[in-house]
């Protein structure tokens, strides 16, 4: 078996269906957000569902945007 590659599914990956809830607050419009659809209030705070597979690219992209990630929560089905 050498050289072959194991082949997993996302649906073996236990990490593929977890999701988080960051609250974030100072988002601002700037040039990085400009490119969204819709504005954002700097008053007030914002929460953003997130895949456990993409929580470092989010808090880069948060940052880039000047907010700041108050809380991270999973969210659990309820």
């Amino acid at each position: 078996m050498l050289g072959q590659a194991a082949i997993v599914s996302a649906d073996s990956n236990p990490s593929a269906s977890r999701v988080f809830v960051y609250e974030v607050a100072g988002l601002r419009q700037n040039d990085e957000n400009d490119k969204n659809s819709y504005q954002f209030r700097q008053s007030s705070n914002v929460f953003i569902k997130v895949p456990y597979n993409r929580m470092n690219e989010e808090m880069r992209r948060i940052t880039r945007m000047g907010g700041t990630i108050v809380s991270i929560q999973p969210l659990t089905a309820e």
